[in-house]
């Protein structure tokens, strides 16, 4: 009997450490792919709010500029007044700008609610006082997360500027120089965003001080 030659070929351990090695390989692949997906979608769905932040901030500094001088008449003085009031954390004016780019003057509310976000209302305002339209109309929350804080700018009779917590049209029978809005996220990972609209319209000059304003002087 003659001796077999040497053989070629894998033993069964070489193959059994072969397929452990690509079993690993393909694990740690896989993870490798899950992770870059997972952040994919985390920077994608961030890109998305940071847009949709970015375009409600838009809006509303072009609504803050574009601030009218609306008045109406005041059915128990029966006296023209001029709608535009504001606090640190509310306001609410008539634009002529509106969301829906229809002809016509718009009033906007802005207001925040305790851990939801920033809310809108919006109404069409007519000839008269648009309060009880807005507080009619459905609120859409456009900035979750957020806190909204109002600063406005008041100019004192030397001429002098300053910025104020709040602003009522009723008593100043004008609007304010411009109007600051700090909009203060919950989430530290989100940027806080402002805006400094000057108000271009913010006099109204067919309207002459009350009666009764100008006998309390």
């Amino acid at each position: 009997m003659k001796n077999p030659g040497p053989q070629s070929g894998f033993t069964l351990i070489e193959v059994m450490l072969a397929l452990a090695l690509t079993g690993m390989l393909l694990g740690l692949l896989s993870t490798g792919v899950y992770i870059v997906a997972e952040d994919w979608n985390r920077n994608s769905d961030r890109l998305d709010a940071n847009l949709d932040d970015a375009v409600a901030i838009l809006q509303i500094d072009r609504a803050l500029q574009g601030a009218f001088p609306h008045s109406y008449t005041n059915e128990d003085t029966l006296t023209r007044q001029i709608y535009f009031t504001g606090e640190d954390d509310f306001i609410s004016w008539v634009s002529a700008v509106s969301p829906q780019r229809t002809p016509g003057l718009t009033a906007w509310e802005l207001f925040t609610v305790d851990d939801e976000g920033v809310y809108l209302a919006l109404a069409p305002a007519y000839s008269d006082n648009p309060a009880e339209r807005l507080s009619e109309s459905e609120p859409q929350l456009i900035l979750p997360g957020y806190a909204a804080e109002f600063s406005y700018l008041y100019e004192e009779l030397d001429e002098s500027k300053r910025w104020r917590d709040d602003w009522e049209a009723e008593e100043y029978l004008g609007l304010p120089l411009a109007v600051y809005v700090r909009f203060e996220p919950d989430d530290r990972d989100r940027e806080v965003l402002e805006i400094v609209a000057r108000i271009r319209n913010n006099e109204h000059r067919s309207i002459r001080p009350n009666t009764g304003l100008q006998q309390g002087l």
